[in-house]
């Protein structure tokens, strides 16, 4: 079977080299869905002979993923976020799936070391990821959410051996910058679904996060990255909180 690597992309140019060279050999093509890059990322790209490049205007994160699946013309699909490399043991393993005349399954999930700021963070809801990332094409799709979307699939799901190496952000300003424009999406998505945020959830919520990621999921055993990430998902959570109430306040 051959196979379709599918990638969505903005303004890559820090990681998408790297992301390509892992999975040339791998894909029989790659398809790259580009939310019109301001950088080097689609000159990049054309450095792949195997790389279908497409500039298509963003329609969430759902929503790309799927219009990409839908440019895909081979059977088996991975799918990668640009920031996301896949290592020697989990090639060999999709090598191996996409052979065998039968496989056991029509869905794979993968699990992920995330990078974060230049180290593995094993605790605080980092460790322990795994997500559909190999299937056959007609057997799942994303969800339309704009943002934090989730795989759907009425499949059993198998596990690939082997890892995806997350390199999740370059530096602070990168984290931030990304924080801020994914937690406005957040609270969009929020308000569409009818949740409604109040003085509270502004509070009380955040600091529930912290908890939560440095305390009951061990986040202190990461060290000083594992504090960094716990304060930041506290941040991030009072920003989508304060963005929601503004959207209802404004609007």
């Amino acid at each position: 079977m051959k196979l379709s690597v599918a990638i969505i992309t903005f303004n890559e140019e820090r990681i998408i080299e790297k992301n390509l060279s892992a999975v040339h050999d791998l894909a029989d093509e790659i398809i790259i869905v580009d939310s019109f890059s301001k950088d080097c990322t689609q000159e990049i790209c054309s450095k792949f002979p195997k790389v279908k490049f497409i500039q298509q205007k963003f329609l969430g994160f759902g929503k790309q993923k799927n219009f990409a699946i839908e440019q895909c013309q081979y059977e088996w699909i991975l799918f990668l976020d640009s920031d996301e490399i896949p290592d020697e043991e989990l090639k060999k393993s999709i090598r191996k799936t996409i052979s065998e005349p039968q496989p056991e399954f029509n869905v794979y999930d993968v699990e992920f070391n995330n990078i974060f700021l230049g180290e593995t963070l094993k605790y605080g809801g980092w460790g322990n990821i795994k997500r559909e990332r190999l299937f056959r094409k007609g057997y799942g799709k994303y969800s339309e959410d704009i943002v934090h979307e989730s795989f759907i699939t009425t499949k059993n799901k198998g596990k690939l051996k082997g890892k995806i190496n997350h390199y999740t952000y370059k530096d602070i300003y990168h984290h931030i910058e990304k924080s801020n424009k994914y937690t406005s999406m957040m609270a969009e998505k929020m308000y569409k679904n009818g949740k409604k945020s109040n003085l509270f959830k502004i509070l009380f919520k955040p600091m529930f996060q912290f908890f939560k990621s440095y305390f009951l999921r061990l986040g202190f055993l990461d060290g000083l990255v594992g504090y960094y990430a716990a304060a930041t998902a506290a941040f991030y959570t009072f920003l989508k909180y304060k963005k929601l109430h503004e959207i209802h306040k404004f609007r």
